[in-house]
C-alpha cells in the first residue's frame, strides 16, 4: 500500500505541478517592475536546473525498476529516446552516472560520483551544459594523475561552474590539462587508446560533411606519408584534366612541375583531394571485395527518373549520402554498366516464396530504389542501406513468410534481432493503404499492463516525399482536390511488386562500374 501511495502522491505532485505552469504562463507581467522581471528570467532559469537534476532522479526510478522494459522498451536510451523524447539520451546518461546516485551490485545506494557537481546542480546554480563541460575535462586528465588531483580538480570546476559560461570551462579545462601534465610525458597508451577515433558528420545544406577525429602517432605518422605522396602541389587535381593521378613517384617529373605551376589549392584543399584519389583507387583496385551484405561494393546512388531528365534534384547513395545532380552526370558518364526495369517477369525473380531465405541481389536493389529504402526501416534509425539486412516484415521465414519482395522491408542487424513476440520486442507488418503504402511499420510490445506505444513508420529516408505531399496538400482546397496522374513520374504509393517492377536486364558486365535506371527510380553504381 505504502508504493500505490507514494506513486500516487508523485503523480498528483507532477499533475500540480503542470497547472501552476499553465497558471505562470497566462500571466501579465506589464505591472511589474524591471527588477521583478529580471528576478523572475534568474528564478525561471534556476528552476530550469533544479527540475533537470530531479529528471535524473524520474529516469533513475524508471531504469531501478525495470520499467522501461514493462512498457516495451528495450533499453533505457531507447525509453528515453522515444518515449520522453530526449535529444541526446547517451549523453544524459553519462551525466547521470555523473551525479545521480547509483545503486551498488548489492543495493547499496552509492555518492554521487561527482558529488560537488551533483550538488551544484541541485541547486539550479548549474546546468546540464556546465555539467558536459565538467566531465568532457575530468575525462581527459591523464590516467597516471593521482585520484585526490582529480577529485580536487573535480570540486574546483563545480565551483567555476558556478560563475563561468560551458565554453569558457572548455577553456579553463585546457589549461588545467596543460599544468596537469605540461611536457606530455604522464600520458600513456591508455590514454591514447581512450581518446582515439574518427567521425564522419552529417551533411549539411550544402552536402559537405566535417570531417573530425584525434589519430594516434602511428596513424598520425601513416597519414604524414599519404599526403606526401598524394597531396603534393599539381597532383590528384580534379579541376585541371592534366595533373597527374596516383601517387607522385609515378608521375612524370615535367608533367607534375607544370602542374604545380597551375596549381592554386590550399594545402587543405590538396589534403581533401589526395583522400578522394585514394579511395577512389581503393575502389578500383577491388580492395572492398565484391560484396557487401548482397550488394556490389560500388558507389550505388539512386534518382527519380524526372530528376535525370531535367537535370535538377539530389541522387540518395546506398550509404546514406546525397549527391548534388551535377556530380551524379558525372558519375553516370564514367558507368558502363546499364540496367532497366521492365513490366514482365524474369529469371532474376523477385517472388522467392519459402524456397529461399535470403534475398537475392534483385530484391535488394529494389528494396533500394523504391521510396523510404534508403536505410533501416526502424523507427528513428539513420543506419544506411549498406548496413541494413533483409527484414521479414509479415511473418518470419521460419514462421512461413514468404521471402517475395512485397513482404520484405530494409532492417539493420540491431533492429531485425529485436522483432518478436514479446515484451520490448518489435511486431512489423507492411503498409498496404494510404500514404505510407509500401512502407514497413513497427510497434513495441508490452506486458499488457500499460497503454502500448503507437505504431511507427520510419520517414527519415524519404523526407522529401513527405515535403512534397505537404507541399501538395497545402496547395490543394477542399473544393479543389485534383487527382494526380497516373504517370510514371507521379507520386505512386503502391509497393514495387504492386506496381509490377519486375524485369532486370543488363546490357554489358564490366566489373568496374553500374548504372540502374528504372520508371520509378534511377540507380547508379561506380567506384
Amino acid at each position: 500500500m505504502a508504493y500505490h501511495a507514494e506513486e500516487s502522491a508523485i503523480s498528483a505532485r507532477y499533475r500540480e505541478l503542470h497547472a501552476l505552469l499553465d497558471e505562470i504562463e497566462e500571466l501579465e507581467t506589464t505591472a511589474a517592475t524591471d527588477t521583478e522581471i529580471v528576478a523572475a528570467a534568474e528564478s525561471h532559469e534556476r528552476a530550469a536546473r533544479r527540475m533537470s537534476w530531479i529528471g535524473h532522479r524520474r529516469v533513475l526510478d524508471v531504469s531501478d525498476r525495470d520499467a522501461h522494459r514493462k512498457s516495451g522498451y528495450r533499453s533505457l536510451a531507447d525509453f528515453m529516446s522515444y518515449r520522453l523524447r530526449i535529444s541526446d539520451p547517451r549523453r544524459r546518461m553519462k551525466q547521470m552516472e555523473a551525479v545521480g546516485r547509483m545503486y551498488s551490485i548489492v543495493g547499496e545506494l552509492l555518492p554521487p560520483r561527482c558529488p560537488n557537481t551533483a550538488r551544484a546542480l541541485a541547486e539550479g546554480a548549474i546546468g546540464p551544459a556546465h555539467v558536459q563541460a565538467v566531465l568532457e575535462t575530468l575525462d581527459r586528465i591523464p590516467a597516471a594523475i593521482p585520484a585526490d588531483e582529480k577529485d580536487a580538480a573535480e570540486a574546483m570546476f563545480a565551483d567555476l561552474a558556478r560563475e563561468h559560461t560551458p565554453r569558457e570551462l572548455t577553456d579553463l579545462g585546457a589549461r588545467l590539462l596543460a599544468h596537469l601534465d605540461p611536457n606530455g610525458t604522464l600520458t600513456d597508451d591508455r590514454d591514447r587508446k581512450r581518446q582515439r577515433g574518427l567521425s564522419l558528420g552529417k551533411q549539411d545544406a550544402q552536402s559537405m560533411s566535417r570531417l573530425r577525429g584525434s589519430l594516434d602517432p602511428t596513424t598520425r605518422a601513416m597519414f604524414d606519408v599519404v599526403l606526401a605522396a598524394w597531396a603534393e602541389p599539381g597532383m590528384n587535381n580534379p579541376d585541371d584534366d592534366q595533373s597527374p593521378a596516383g601517387m607522385k613517384d609515378n608521375a612524370d617529373p615535367r608533367t607534375l612541375r607544370e602542374a604545380a605551376q597551375r596549381d592554386n589549392r590550399s594545402p587543405a584543399q590538396r589534403n581533401h583531394d589526395a583522400l578522394k584519389a585514394l579511395l577512389e583507387t581503393a575502389l578500383d583496385g577491388g580492395a572492398l571485395g565484391t560484396s557487401h551484405r548482397g550488394l556490389p561494393p560500388h558507389l550505388i546512388v539512386k534518382i527519380t527518373e524526372s530528376e535525370l531528365r531535367e537535370l535538377a534534384g539530389v541522387g540518395h547513395t546506398a550509404t546514406g549520402a546525397r549527391l548534388p545532380i551535377s556530380d551524379v552526370v558525372e558519375l553516370a558518364a564514367r558507368a558502363h554498366m546499364h540496367l532497366a526495369v521492365f513490366a514482365d517477369h524474369t529469371a532474376q525473380s523477385l517472388y522467392l516464396g519459402t524456397a529461399k531465405r535470403l534475398a537475392n541481389q534483385a530484391q535488394r536493389f529494389m528494396l533500394f530504389a523504391q521510396p523510404g529504402g534508403s536505410g533501416c526501416s526502424c523507427p528513428s534509425c539513420s543506419q544506411p542501406f549498406t548496413q541494413v539486412e533483409v527484414h521479414h516484415a509479415e511473418r518470419d521465414w521460419a514462421d512461413g513468410g514468404l521471402t517475395d519482395i512485397n513482404q520484405l522491408a530494409p532492417a539493420c542487424p540491431r533492429h531485425n534481432r529485436m522483432v518478436g513476440p514479446k515484451p520490448g520486442q518489435w511486431t512489423t507488418r507492411i503498409i498496404r493503404e494510404g500514404p505510407d503504402a509500401g512502407h514497413a511499420e513497427w510497434a513495441l510490445n508490452t506486458d499488457g499492463t500499460g497503454p502500448p506505444p503507437p505504431a511507427r513508420v520510419n520517414r527519415g529516408h524519404s523526407i522529401g516525399d513527405v515535403f512534397h505531399r505537404y507541399v501538395r496538400e497545402e496547395a490543394m482546397t477542399p473544393a479543389h482536390n485534383p487527382v494526380e496522374p497516373s504517370t510514371p513520374t507521379a507520386r505512386d504509393n503502391r509497393s514495387i511488386a504492386e506496381r509490377g517492377l519486375g524485369r532486370l536486364l543488363a546490357h554489358g558486365c564490366p566489373q568496374r562500374t553500374r548504372i540502374d535506371i528504372s520508371h520509378w527510380p534511377a540507380t547508379l553504381s561506380t567506384p
